[in-house]
């Protein structure tokens, strides 16, 4: 059978003006006293002034920034050094000098993955409407996960929506419970299973929050006050692994490209990396999945985002002892009554893994090897098997 391949002449190039706000952090509470301190030491009237030529220079290229704004001003309202009331503009100013904008693709767009849309509605017979994510790398080639969406017609055209001007960060909600065996499985897989995690999963009904798991480690760290830091940075330890365990949605428009995944727990930090996203069927329900790389500036962790209508997603850990390095590719359906993935484990070498639990992973075996001349430093795949 021969196969021809045409070059479509659409092309998707970074927007460096795609920008969103994201709240800063000052270095230390005394350094967000002093700018708070600065800044209710103006006027009213230049504190008014100046609140008007941020809100003239910004406000085009965003929704909702008085919004952020305000709720940013309630974030640092505990450094004010009086309770002297102030008007709207004034918290307006205050909680922009603890904002940032950011520019999402100032470095690079690239690593696509597409699927179709959960929406088909409105298109003539024959068409399909579909998803694209991309890996956008911004300042400070901090990576996350951006969107387009088009349509394929019955011909086979391909058109892309233009994408909107505006983009918005989601708003992150931590899991309602963990379940105490699985997180205890994944500290153990970790090495961070010692004397001190035992006893506060002892203490943790089957499932908790993370409330009651912040509460406990605050007592453990007042109990070792005079301690030698392994008890910080276990607990340090265990919170980042609660953390990289989340939710997050958005209460964006029905444009996908409005929404933007940036790093949120401490394992990401550096970055989002190389989503594979798949349309995954089972019984008749699609959820969308996607394996990607969560890089905190040293280490790898593979990571698991689910959603079902691409506003609400659901972040989780893989786990087991062959999750590790890059290249995990999702099949989009079970093989008997096992889940199937692609792997690059050694960062040579792609492998087959199967599981009948979608977090967990313990076996894997080659699938293929370096073999011709363009493949000998590694081979790797670039997205889920159709």
């Amino acid at each position: 059978m021969v196969l021809q391949v045409s070059r479509t002449h659409i092309q998707i190039k970074p927007d460096p003006a795609r920008v969103f706000f994201r709240p800063f952090e000052s270095s230390s509470k005394e350094r967000s006293q002093r700018i708070v301190a600065r800044v209710t030491a103006m006027s009213r009237f230049e504190a008014e002034q100046e609140a008007a030529i941020m809100l003239e220079r910004f406000e085009g290229r965003h929704e909702k920034l008085q919004a952020f704004l305000l709720s940013r001003f309630e974030h640092v309202r505990e450094h004010l050094i009086s309770d002297q009331p102030l008007n709207r503009c004034e918290r307006l100013l205050i909680g922009a000098y603890f904002t940032l904008e950011y520019s999402l693709e100032a470095a690079a767009l690239f690593n696509p993955s597409i699927v179709p849309h959960p929406d088909q509605s409105g298109l003539e017979s024959g068409c399909l409407r579909f998803v694209l994510s991309l890996r956008a790398t911004g300042e400070g080639h901090i990576s996350s996960i951006v969107f387009r969406t088009g349509v394929i017609s019955r011909q086979i055209g391909i058109s892309l929506d233009e994408p909107s001007p505006f983009v918005a960060a989601a708003d992150v909600h931590p899991n309602p419970s963990y379940d105490k065996h699985l997180f205890e499985r994944k500290l153990l897989e970790l090495g961070l299973l010692s004397g001190l995690t035992q006893q506060l999963m002892d203490q943790l009904p089957d499932h908790f929050s993370f409330e009651q798991l912040t509460l406990l480690s605050s007592q453990a760290l007042r109990r070792d006050r005079l301690g030698n830091g392994d008890t910080v940075r276990t607990v340090e330890s265990v919170l980042s692994l609660a953390r990289a365990n989340y939710e997050i949605s958005f209460n964006t428009g029905d444009d996908c490209s409005e929404r933007a995944i940036f790093p949120t727990s401490p394992t990401e930090r550096r970055g989002i990396e190389d989503a594979r996203f798949v349309a995954f069927e089972d019984g008749g329900q699609t959820t969308y999945y996607a394996t990607y790389s969560a890089y905190d500036g040293q280490l790898v962790f593979p990571q698991l985002l689910e959603t079902r209508d691409f506003t609400k997603f659901k972040i989780s850990t893989l786990n087991g002892p062959e999750v590790e390095n890059k290249g995990m590719a999702l099949f989009p359906r079970k093989l008997g009554d096992c889940y199937a993935m692609l792997s690059r484990q050694d960062g040579e070498n792609i492998y087959l893994m199967y599981s009948d639990q979608l977090h967990f992973w313990h076996e894997k075996k080659i699938l293929m090897r370096p073999t011709y001349p363009w493949e000998f430093v590694q081979v790797g795949n670039c997205g889920s098997p159709i």
